[in-house]
Order: structure tokens, then sequence, then C-alpha cells
């Protein structure tokens, strides 16, 4: 902890420890802070803000936090508010009037400002860096504006992260050039998504050099006063005022206070600071095209593409992707005191603006937002995975889900006015295509191979399949049933919205070739039924945590999965009961088997029970479980070698984990030289020494032990 002696370190971490976790306690007791909402909003109705703030407090409970702002809109309604504290140690809360960091958010300001210049006519997206950088050096290939703006660029993220966050010198912009500017490309340019803060830091450059002003100063008339960010500007220490969160890291006994970075050596790629109206002022601007004209908002909200034809999710400054049929606009930062997202569904008209002064909370601030977007534009209905028993159901439903979700998505994206049009092609080709791959027949010839070619059907060397499919079947649904049918699938599901669309088809004649073959069509009718006794209304806001009768909610959910060939899975909320510290041990062990019975193909509900056993000594019961996990379509990649050995490393039966990762990939010579240095560390050098013959056996020269690593 900064400016603290090392023998007070534990105790300051206790007392942080203690101050954060009554944070949110106090937060539900004390009174509202007076809303502070962006230009030309008014409130949201408080029936919806009550339950918005009742869903952030269950994301909330049992989490740590420090300071958390949150601010909401839809269409001209706007919502805001603080949860925890800006300054733990001094109690000061966190309101929508809070600074925070905005670290990497703040590429999409820089992305704007480029923009601006290219719209001026000043500057051309195809133009090399360097015309506009002359101090970048020569590189064995060009790397243009339009590359930097995406990510494609070829430039090296951090090299040393644990460094690169702890630069405290305030720099100048040829300064911060330095730290990069003669590192070598790490790909060609345009042939890899490589994700990149410095790139966006020779943008900043650019815009300073073609506009011979400072950067901040930039910002400031072009972005941040046109948008209404009343409180944004770069962050720079010296300008700090009493509103500026206190930054923190999560600390072996609680928060610890944030290392120094000084952002001026990243201004361009993470620099700027702002509270959550700004953000939602931006995010409003932007939606609104008041900052650049809509045919640039377009193109900046366009998934690029690598040289190959595969989509990167990163249009320019934008992630551009598709959630349950959302167009999602988005950007996320994390940085030493922050995390942060900004989120846009520009064909909703929805904003959400998220930022907390505790580093590396990716995890908290999605579920949060997934929660703020069921009740925004899902009707309450919680978002779950989908459960699968059968491997060919698994990789069946996932297609119809990429599909349902592509297609809505840039339906609607487009119908609103967002986006650019995907030509349709030849339809008839793609329907007899998607009924080839999910064919029964193909699918169990290969399920792996099948999964494969399935996530890979959406991108533009597969001729755009997914898109153009699902985005035909949106059209038919809309023009049978209305625009506003489609509103219901994010809470139906894909087999609502595949059900929905044959039923389009025989109200409108559609032509045979356009409703898929009688076997997938007979395939969707077999799922459907089940699907909606499973998913029946009252079950889409259940939420076993806070449900008055657990078993009363169990029994309810094993009537309607009886013989379900799919069903929503509850398997993340049965292992977070199982796993919550108040859970005696025998009724854990109840929850995980219940997990265990109704979400078979569940890999984290095996490797959960799996888990349990170990620690009850039963190495037997686990491995049968690692086992069927692995059998699984995605079995081989989340237990590959290297994500076992991961997980042994921080796994409390590290040594048990090992063993069963020898079995499962016993030719992993890196397996079984971790697991030889955990035989040895445990005391039995019998067999340290049978592991590392075996890594003898697999590598010409294995290493000795007293250099291995220890998981």
């Amino acid at each position: 902890m900064r400016f603290l002696h090392s023998k007070l370190l534990p105790r300051v971490l206790v007392t942080l420890g203690l101050l954060l976790s009554t944070a949110v306690a106090a937060q539900a007791k004390s009174k509202p802070v007076p809303l502070e909402l962006p230009p030309g909003t008014q409130a949201l109705p408080p029936e919806v803000t009550r339950v918005l703030e009742a869903r952030i407090r269950e994301q909330l409970e049992g989490r740590q936090l420090g300071g958390l702002s949150v601010g909401v809109v839809r269409g001209d309604e706007a919502w805001t508010a603080g949860f925890g504290f800006r300054n733990v140690e001094r109690r000061l809360k966190a309101t929508p009037r809070t600074t925070y960091r905005m670290a990497s958010v703040s590429k999409s300001f820089t992305a704007i400002t480029v923009m601006q210049l290219v719209e001026a006519g000043e500057v051309s997206l195809d133009d090399d860096i360097r015309k506009w950088v002359p101090d970048f050096p020569e590189k064995p290939w060009t790397v243009t504006v339009r590359q930097l703006l995406g990510h494609l660029g070829g430039i090296s993220h951090y090299k040393d992260p644990a460094k690169d966050n702890r630069l405290t010198k305030r720099m100048s912009t040829a300064e911060a050039l330095a730290i990069f500017k003669d590192w070598p490309l790490v790909v060609e340019p345009g042939t890899e998504y490589v994700y990149t803060s410095y790139g966006f830091n020779l943008l900043a450059a650019l815009v300073e050099n073609v506009s011979q002003q400072p950067f901040g100063t930039v910002l400031q008339q072009k972005v941040f006063g046109p948008a209404g960010m009343t409180h944004a500007a770069l962050d720079d220490f010296r300008t700090r005022d009493g509103w500026q969160a206190v930054g923190y890291r999560v600390g072996p006994g609680g928060l610890a206070h944030s290392h120094k970075l000084d952002l001026s050596s990243r201004f361009g790629g993470g620099g700027a600071r702002a509270s959550v109206v700004d953000m939602l002022a931006f995010g409003r601007a932007v939606v609104a095209s008041t900052l650049v004209k809509p045919e640039t908002t377009r193109m900046m909200q366009v998934s690029m593409e690598t040289r190959d034809g595969r989509l990167t999710d990163y249009g320019m400054g934008f992630a551009t992707y598709p959630v349950r049929g959302h167009y999602v606009v988005a950007h996320a930062g994390g940085q030493p005191e922050t995390s942060t997202f900004l989120l846009m569904l520009p064909a909703e008209h929805v904003v959400i603006a998220l930022a907390t002064n505790v580093e590396g909370q990716d995890d908290l601030l999605r579920d949060i937002y997934g929660s703020l977007l069921e009740v925004l534009l899902e009707g309450g209905a919680r978002r779950r995975p989908v459960h699968s028993t059968a491997t060919e159901d698994e990789v069946l439903h996932e297609a119809l889900f990429r599909m349902y979700s592509y297609g809505r998505a840039f339906h609607t994206f487009q119908r609103e006015g967002f986006g650019q049009p995907v030509e349709p092609g030849d339809l008839p080709s793609a329907f007899a295509e998607v009924s080839k791959l999910l064919s029964r027949e193909n699918i169990a010839a290969d399920p792996r191979a099948a999964q494969k070619q399935v996530k890979q059907s959406h991108h533009p060397n597969a001729g755009r399949l997914f898109i153009r499919v699902g985005m035909q079947m949106a059209e038919r649904i809309a023009a049978a049933f209305g625009p506003e049918a489609l509103n219901a699938y994010p809470a139906e599901g894909a087999l609502g919205f595949f059900d929905q669309y044959l039923r389009a088809c025989e109200k409108e004649n559609c032509p045979e070739p356009l409703r898929f073959s009688p076997g997938l069509r007979a395939d969707i009718a077999r799922l459907v039924g089940p699907w909606r006794k499973a998913n029946a209304p009252e079950f889409r806001t259940l939420l076993l945590r806070t449900t008055p009768d657990l078993n009363v909610a169990l029994s309810a959910l094993e009537r309607a999965f009886q013989d379900a060939p799919v069903h929503p899975d509850y398997s993340e909320e049965l292992i977070a009961l199982a796993q919550a510290p108040k859970t005696a041990p025998d009724q854990a062990a109840r929850l995980l088997d219940w997990a265990v019975k109704y979400h078979p193909g569940s890999i984290p509900t095996l490797l959960a029970r799996a888990d349990a056993f170990l620690v009850a000594g039963d190495a037997e019961a686990a491995e049968l479980l690692y086992r069927r996990a692995l059998e699984r379509p995605a079995g081989p990649d989340v237990l590959s070698p290297e994500k076992l050995l991961a997980r042994a490393k921080r796994h409390p039966q590290a040594l048990d984990v090992l063993r069963l990762a020898v079995k499962l990939h016993p030719s992993a010579a890196s397996l079984w030289q971790a697991l030889a240095a955990r035989e040895q560390e445990m005391g039995d050098p019998k067999e340290a020494r049978a592991a590392l013959e075996r890594v003898k056996e697999l590598t010409p020269s294995p290493p000795m032990l007293q250099s291995t690593p220890t998981p």
C-alpha cells in the first residue's frame, strides 16, 4: 500500500476490508442522493428505478466494493445512482457526480477526434501514420490510421503490465511515444486483431500534430464540451478535486490503495477522467451523431475484419457485437484505480455507464449491465445459458442462438438507420447450407468439428452465413407479425425465434427453400415444447438465492425439466449456493448433486462436483466427472493441459488436480513436471522421481527437479 510502512500493511488491509464489508449495507440504509442527469433527460419512473437498484444490489451482495456509480438512459429518460464510497477511509460516498479514471473508454473519445479530422478532409483513413507522426520509425509494413482505429496495426500492447502500470513520471507526447515506437510490430498490419493502448497514443499524437493544439484541449473543444460532459478532462493529478474517487485494488486482506500511475504515458489510449453522467452524455451524443456525421457513426460502429475475412468485433474506437439479439456498441476500461464500462444500444436508444474505483472488476460490471438490460429491455427475465443434455442438441442450440442473436441484432440495427447493409445473397443456398450443417447426422459424425464451424459461420470468410439467414428470419417475422414481435425473443430465446419464423413462413407462404429442411424443422419442433415448459414466465424472474423456499423452487424446476432435452441452465446459481461460506457440507453436496442431475452436460457443474469429491478424499469419483467434462464438445479446450495447469495453480487441492490431469493427458510433459514439483513439495520424493522419469520419457532434456515450477 502506498505511503504506509510495511509493518502496518496487514492491519490497514484488515481495516479497509471491514470498511468495504459495511459499505453496501450503509448505502442501503442511507437516503438517496439527489439525481444528477445528463442534459436533455428526465427521470425514469420510480417503479423502474426501484427494480434497477434492486438488481444492482443483488449483484453487489457478497462482493468486495469500494465505490460504484451507475447511469442509465432509455430514450429521453435517465437514472443515476451511487453505491459504496469514493473514499473508503474517509467514508465519502460514491455518487453520480464522482469522477473516475475512464481507462480504455478514453479510446472512444480519441477515435471521435480522429474521425472529425477525417470528415474535415485533413486526414485520410488510409494515410500512413508516419505522415502525421514522423517520429514513429519506418516499419517493414505501412501502418494506416484506419488500422490503428481498429487495433489492426500490429502495434504491441503493454509488454510488462506490472512495469507499464507503475509509470510515475509526467511525460510529454514525445516521451510517451518513446516507450514503444522502436518496438517491432507484433504482426503484419491487417492480419490479426491485436488490442493496444499504444496504438491510440499514436492517434492522439496525430490529433495534436494536425490540429496544432494539445490533445486535452482538442478533447475539451471537440468532444467533452459539445457532448455536455461537464466534469470530463484528462486525468492530471495536479487538477484533481474532492470529487475524484480514490483508487483501490483487491489485496489479500481487503482493499489496498492502487499503485500510482501517471496517465500522461497513455492519454490517447486511456487517460481521461469523467463521471457516469458525463459517460451518459457522451453515449447519447454518439447515438444521436452530434459529434460526427451519421455516415461516420455507421462506419465506426461496424466491425472491422482481418485480411482473411474474420470479424474482429471492433469498429473504430468501439467494440461492436451482438448480445442476445441486441446490437451493442461499447467499450470497457481497466487500469490502476478503476474499472469502467460504457454500453450503447443505438437501435433501442439505451446507454449504460458503469464506473468503480476498484481495479479488476470486469466480471462485476458485466454482470451489472446484464442485469440492467434484463429490466430495461427484456421484461425482467434473467439471463441464463441453455443446457442441452445431448451433445447434438448442444451444438444445434448454439447454432440456433447465434443465428437468432446476429439476425435480430443486425436487422434492428439497420432498421433503425444504423449500421451498413448486409447483402442477402443467394438465400435458398444459404438456408440449404444451414440445414446441412445442422443435420443431426452431420453433428453426430463429429460434434467438435460441427461446433467449430458453427462458431465461424458469421464471419465474412464463411459468407456471413448466420448473419444473412438470421436477418432474413427477423425480416420475415417483422413483416408477418409486426416489428414489435421481435421484442419477445431476448426472453423467449432462440427456439421461440425459430418457431415464430416457421409460423411466419406459413402465414406468408414463403418459398419452400426458405423453410429449412424437414429434418431441421422436426428437430426444432422436438425442442420447442419442452423449452417453453421449462422457460415458462414464472421461472424467468426466479433467483434461487433469494427465493423464499429453495426446496419448493427446485421441486417446481424438476417438474418443468422432466424429460426436457433443453432447459434454462441454473448451474451457476447452484454452484454459488453450494460454495457459499454459510452452506453446510451436506447441503452443498445435495445442491451439487441436483445440479449434476439436471445439468449433466455442464462442464462447470461437473468440475464443481468433482472438486467437492476431491475435498472429501474421493479421487475416483472426481476422475469420472473430469472425464465426462472432457467428453463434451468444449471439453478439450476447457481441460487442455495448459488450462489444467493453470487450474492446479489456484486450486486448494492442487496435488489431486495434477494427479487427475496426468491421467487425462498422459503425454503432457508440462503436467508431469508440475506434478513432480508438487509431490516433492508435499514430501513424497519417490512419487516426484517417478513423475520426473515420465518427463524424461516425453522430453529429450528434462529440467532438474530443483528448477521445476510449483503450482
